[in-house]
């Protein structure tokens, strides 16, 4: 016997056709230069409607990709909608990567249209030699800038101005592709990762439980987190879906710009990688700012420092929502909420789950398995693989042979090392690559900078394994002083801080001090570059 419900496909165009219908005074608003440019969304849903009647005019097809090199706006938002309801897939390109990985990544993608900001231009006027694929360049502006040398090229706002405001919206299948974005590419080429209009519909259901991200109708949600960055983690679907106001901070990044977006248009939720939140923790240390609007602050991207969860916390009384996932994931992977009947627990013992990644939120499998592929207790002790699977999870790479190693037995592999404790949740030690191997002793890199960037003298901090002829790898601290003592900050401080918590064997064996710790792309700590810079590195004698 078979339920008797419909088949509906679970597609974009329904959650732009509900925005039209019943938000079309909601506002989206944002951050150009010293202004802040303001559209409803009733005036963003016929502009999307111009916008697919232009990409159609240029050319592009089912199926065809539509490159963006573009910071977070309210003319990307429209590109977000356009693009995937017309049946093309949506690509946002990385700002941050390379010119090789760049080139790479729209070649292996075969992006056949380039929308770029115009404060970009001049990267892709670079790059544009190289980027045999592109047809059209359409610059996101009123008009094109004279002298550019791209060819063919369009302005934005005049191909949507030439345009119907009425398109007839096909009929897609669930399980076509609707946008697709690359790995940052750590290790070798980055990989494509397709998302389905499926997988976005139902993790943008997800990012509205209130045990995951909780977004609603209700809140002012600004996405610092960037658009090529996994989608924004989805967040502009979910908030289009649900009629939500949006404060795009455009590249304004700062923390002086963020603090007075928050303060003046009343954000309730905002969402971006750690590194982005310790600047703002440190201009709220020296500057008032009303933020009391602000009922949640999501962090990703990296693990968030417990240090940096109670900052916010006991001083700013901002509530920090501490969540994991993956380019692969969609990203949503697990959030830390505490249970009910943890809310009792002594303070220390409260902040030490809310550090942890948490639980794994609802369409989310998980488990972790040790190196002979046996699944491991949930006793918060013993290590293991993360793997998952999950309607929003990959099922392979695209057009990457690298796809068979990625996967065991229908579980993807993260490649995170973690515990799960016995309530469920999950805490990542390091990733596979990260982990130091000292006489056959695994140290958690994380765990020793998660201490570290607890010091209060301390800004930041990376550990890396580098090599020791006794015990094969020994732990290296990297420590960026806060700039009000980098003069005045020892070895001997930080090793004091160390000893509270861990034995003898898992203390670095050096630290040295850095002015900043390289980062990724998307803000991580790229401890890729730390490893090339040390790999000679002489450890003192113990």
């Amino acid at each position: 016997m078979q339920g008797q419900m419909m088949d509906y496909q679970l597609t974009l165009t329904p959650l732009l056709e509900r925005a039209r219908r019943l938000f079309p005074k909601k506002e989206i608003v944002t951050k150009a230069g010293p202004s802040l440019e303001r559209f409803t969304y009733g005036e963003m849903t016929e502009r999307v409607a111009r916008l697919a009647n232009a990409l159609e005019k240029l050319g592009v097809r089912r199926g065809d990709r539509v490159a963006t090199f573009a910071w977070n706006n309210a003319r990307h938002l429209e590109l977000y909608f356009a693009v995937p309801c017309m049946g093309a897939v949506l690509h946002p390109l990385n700002l941050r990567l390379p010119a090789d990985q760049l080139t790479y990544i729209v070649a292996h993608a075969d992006d056949q249209v380039l929308f770029v900001d115009p404060t970009l231009l001049p990267a892709v006027e670079k790059l544009a030699p190289q980027l045999k694929s592109i047809e059209h360049y359409v610059v996101m502006g009123d008009k094109v800038p004279e002298g550019t040398t791209l060819s063919p090229v369009h302005s934005y706002e005049e191909l949507l101005a030439n345009a119907s405001p009425e398109y007839p919206w096909p009929h897609l299948n669930e399980n076509d592709a609707a946008a697709m974005c690359y790995t940052s590419g750590t290790t070798g080429n980055p990989k494509g990762v397709v998302y389905s209009h499926r997988s976005i519909y139902l993790h943008s259901l997800g990012l509205s439980m209130i045990d995951s991200f909780g977004l609603t109708e209700r809140d002012v949600f600004m996405p610092v987190v960037p658009m090529f960055h996994v989608l924004a983690w989805g967040t502009p679907f979910a908030t289009v879906m649900l009629g939500t106001k949006l404060v795009f901070p455009g590249p304004h990044l700062q923390p002086r710009d963020l603090a007075e977006l928050i303060q003046s248009e009343k954000v309730t939720l905002t969402a971006g990688v750690p590194t982005l939140w310790l600047g703002l923790l440190a201009l709220l240390d020296k500057e008032r700012y009303d933020l009391s609007s602000l009922r949640g602050m999501i962090v990703g991207g990296a693990a968030a420092p417990q240090s940096m969860i109670e900052a916010f916390e006991k001083k700013q009384g901002i509530h920090v929502v501490h969540a994991w996932g993956m380019t692969e994931m969609s990203p949503l992977g697990t959030v830390s909420h505490l249970k009910s009947y943890q809310e009792g627990l002594p303070e220390e013992e409260r902040f030490a789950i809310r550090a942890k990644q948490g639980l794994s939120v609802p369409g989310v499998d998980i488990r972790a398995v040790d190196e002979s592929g046996k699944e491991i207790p949930w006793d918060g002790k013993a290590f293991g693989e993360l793997q998952v699977r999950g309607p929003w999870i990959i099922s392979s790479y695209y057009n990457d042979e690298r796809s068979a190693d990625s996967f065991m037995d229908g579980w993807f592999r993260t490649g995170d090392v973690v515990t799960i404790d016995p309530e469920g949740f999950v805490q990542i030690v390091d990733r596979t690559k990260d982990l130091v191997k000292s006489g056959g002793e695994w140290i958690s890199s994380q765990d020793l900078e998660n201490v570290i960037m607890a010091h209060p003298k301390v800004l930041e901090a990376a550990v890396i394994a580098v090599p020791h002829p006794k015990w094969q790898e020994r732990p290296l601290a990297c420590v960026v002083p806060k700039p009000d003592y980098k003069d005045n900050l020892t070895k001997a401080e930080i090793y004091d801080h160390l000893r509270t918590r861990f034995d003898k064997m898992y203390l670095p064996d050096d630290i040295v001090f850095i002015d900043a710790v390289p980062k990724t792309s998307v803000g991580k700590f790229d401890k890729k570059v730390l490893r090339q810079q040390y790999k000679d590195y002489q450890l003192p004698e113990a």
